[in-house]
């Protein structure tokens, strides 16, 4: 049994399946999930996980190359922006319209779904 880090085995097998430059989606409750990408849902109530929750943990076990969010992010929720800019200073962060963002999670591995409930807290996460 594993003893720490990620447990969700969904969230694990991802992890190990994405090689160099893929890239898979962490979004909020609301974001449209394309029917033909993988869904790997974590919500559990509202804000119970965080993208951010997600983020921390997958940075603690993935090579990360960079992450993507939605230029209506650091416009609507620049306190989330701020957060991960603070916590992470050593990421590259990229921003995209969010109809881009839409457009690229259509193309991504997978979107991993949480119950954040934070305008626009949506972001991609490439693998180094």
């Amino acid at each position: 049994m594993k003893k720490s880090g990620i447990l969700h085995p969904q969230l694990l097998s991802l992890l190990a399946r994405t090689g160099h430059t893929d890239y898979f989606t962490v979004c909020d409750r609301g974001f449209p999930v394309p029917a033909h990408v993988e869904r790997i849902d974590l919500a559990l109530v509202d804000d119970v996980p965080t993208v951010l929750d997600v983020l921390r943990a997958v940075e603690r076990e993935f090579s990360v190359d960079r992450i993507i969010v939605s230029d209506e992010m650091r416009m609507v929720s620049p306190g989330r922006y701020e957060v991960i800019r603070r916590e992470f200073p050593s990421m590259n962060i990229e921003s995209v319209p969010h109809l881009e963002l839409k457009r690229l999670a259509a193309q991504g591995k997978a979107v991993v779904r949480t119950g954040d409930t934070c305008p626009y807290a949506n972001l991609i996460i490439v693998s180094g």
